[in-house]
């Protein structure tokens, strides 16, 4: 099972949606479906399924459909489920507050090791066991231990800043809260959750 070379993005972005479907499935005590019966679930076509698993290898039989509980693992190992990841999340507002406290991070490997901010009131505070640190502190926390990801949750004027410094620090991933587009070299992957992009998609559908 080899990645093949120019998978899409949108394909990409349907992989976690597959990863969680068939979790549930797994949950449920399923152990087949076929292409059909998993697009009705999602609202995906047949062919677009199997279009979709086709970029990553050769998935389930004709007749048979697919090994539920094994697909599901596969998915994992091509989304890097498994593997540790450690994150540094910058911001402890709301947003902040709300990412730090779901518990399901540590299901795909994700562990926040450090909270920063800059307000003096928060600094010393704990969430889930997360010590809130002086956001001055980044830089050298960052030289002293080896971090995969920034969590980024800051107020718009400061993201570019703290994306520099989390990029110099060595931080190959950026999960990005502010609603800004962050400028970082190729080697660093951002994923942007625009919470009021998302808002306007939802109210154009309702308003189409």
């Amino acid at each position: 099972m080899e990645k093949k070379k120019n998978v899409s993005m949108a394909v990409i972005k349907r992989m976690p949606k597959y990863y969680r479907y068939l979790g549930e499935l797994v949950k449920n005590d399923v152990d087949r479906i076929s292409s059909k019966e998993l697009g009705e679930k999602i609202g995906f076509t047949a062919s677009q399924i199997r279009q979709d698993l086709n970029n990553f290898g050769d998935f389930g039989q004709q007749g048979y459909g697919y090994n539920v509980k094994e697909l599901h693992n596969q998915i994992g190992t091509i989304l890097g489920v498994g593997k540790e990841y450690n994150a540094v999340l910058i911001g402890a507002g709301n947003i902040g507050q709300a990412i730090a406290n779901y518990s399901r991070f540590t299901d795909i490997g994700l562990g926040i090791t450090a909270i920063f901010d800059a307000n003096p009131k928060l600094v010393g505070m704990r969430i889930r066991d997360v010590e809130i640190k002086d956001i001055d502190e980044l830089k050298e926390y960052l030289e002293e231990n080896t971090i995969d990801m920034g969590i980024l949750c800051v107020p718009r004027i400061n993201a570019q800043k703290v994306c520099d410094v989390l990029v110099n620090g060595g931080v190959k991933g950026i999960w990005n809260f502010a609603p800004i587009d962050l400028h970082v070299p190729e080697t660093v992957k951002v994923e942007n959750v625009h919470l009021s992009e998302s808002l306007l998609t939802l109210v154009y559908q309702m308003n189409k």
